[in-house]
């Protein structure tokens, strides 16, 4: 017997369910299934999950947590197939005797690459989300608590760390700071990532990292949204187009070798074809190479929802047109690797990701190794490459 994670959504997400995971107690038969409420369809794919779950262990229990239970709970425990929900405030220790009221930081058993909770939460009040309502307000974690996870992870193998909460910009002090601090403290933390940032949240602390910091890994995934003026701010976004080009400018301005992710959302409600052209033109504009397209998803209780809507078929259009240009752009990146060297962390059956997170498959190296590694060629959306 076992206990088994099954996890949608982000990466805080993932990092907490290898804590509840860690506390169970030895010969416990669970499934838990951490849950997603972004949009609608990550709520259905999570029933889905369940009963997936259940079909093939069928003598295991169930246990749904998450933000889509959170806000939620009765069709999850109305369903035949869950013995237990727990809302988000008890979930670390859902499996434990005691339960906690506090988040702790979590990390990944076994992994090369471990994330590591600094904050959870939120304050913003985005007129398409309902996580704020399902996290509760930001709550950043003690800098002790943080430094000593990742002192934890280090030492069970972890050879890349990244910070992830639900809107780690916002963590209390600055996370530049938290950054500098945790480098400074930690002489073994070679491998710094982070995860999602609001753009108009980077502090100056963070900008002097990027530049001079060579440990800070320069994939920056930025929270955009939307490409508009006007959209974004019936979206309650506190960034206007300008503020997000002139933010990628500055990233790239002091760290030329850095790449850019972002999340867009199509189809946003009262979106014209003028203003879906000014998120495409956004891709290029903000020199996207790792997008997260989302269509539109009105979410119960939030003002979007109450917005005049598109038909759901323009919705889905505007989707693929921005999913075909995103992926064109990552090809066309991907292709102008192909003969560079490449530092690689090795991660799992002689695949990676570099510095710059372009997804590598190696010959000649072995987890947990981080190599420079020539690229040779792209299979699809992997590189592949040689250890030198």
């Amino acid at each position: 017997m076992s206990v088994e994670t099954i996890t949608l959504g982000c990466r805080l997400n993932f990092a907490e369910s290898e804590t509840i995971a860690r506390s169970a107690a030895p010969g416990d038969d669970w499934i838990v299934v951490n849950s997603c409420a972004v949009t609608n369809e990550a709520v259905r794919q999570t029933r889905q999950a369940i009963r997936s779950a259940h079909r093939r262990r069928p003598g295991a229990r169930i246990l749904v947590t998450g933000c889509a239970a959170e806000l939620d709970p009765a069709p999850f425990a109305a369903m035949p197939e869950v013995s237990r929900v727990v809302e988000n405030a008890r979930k670390l220790n859902a499996l434990a005797a005691i339960d906690v009221m506090t988040p702790v930081p979590a990390g990944f058993l076994g992994h090369v690459r471990s994330f590591v909770a600094v904050q959870t939460g939120c304050d913003h009040r985005c007129t398409f989300c309902t996580i704020w309502q399902a996290r509760g307000p930001s709550m950043s974690l003690p800098f002790e608590a943080i430094r000593d996870a990742v002192a934890r992870e280090i030492a069970r193998g972890a050879r890349e760390i990244v910070l992830t909460g639900v809107d780690i910009t916002d963590y209390q002090g600055g996370l530049g700071p938290l950054c500098q601090r945790l480098l400074a403290s930690e002489p073994r933390l070679q491998r710094l990532r982070l995860s999602s940032l609001d753009s108009i949240e980077i502090d100056g602390a963070l900008f002097e990292l990027i530049a001079g910091e060579p440990r800070l890994l320069p994939h920056l995934h930025l929270s955009l949204q939307a490409g508009d003026d006007l959209i974004l701010k019936r979206m309650k976004r506190r960034h206007s187009r300008s503020d997000a080009v002139r933010t990628v400018e500055r990233i790239k301005a002091v760290r030329p070798d850095a790449t850019i992710g972002a999340d867009l959302i199509a189809g946003f409600p009262t979106e014209t074809e003028e203003m879906a052209l000014n998120s495409l033109k956004l891709l290029d504009d903000c020199d996207v190479v790792a997008a997260h397209i989302f269509p539109f998803s009105a979410r119960p209780n939030t003002p979007a929802a109450r917005m005049p809507q598109l038909p759901r078929a323009v919705v889905k259009a505007r989707a693929a047109r921005l999913r075909e240009a995103a992926a064109d752009r990552r090809t066309d990146w991907l292709d102008r690797l192909v003969g560079t060297d490449q530092r690689v962390l090795v991660e799992n059956h002689g695949k990676g990701h570099a510095d710059n997170f372009a997804p590598v498959a190696l010959s000649g190296a072995s987890k947990g190794e981080v190599v420079i590694a020539r690229i040779t060629g792209r299979a699809d959306a992997t590189l592949a490459g040689v250890a030198l």
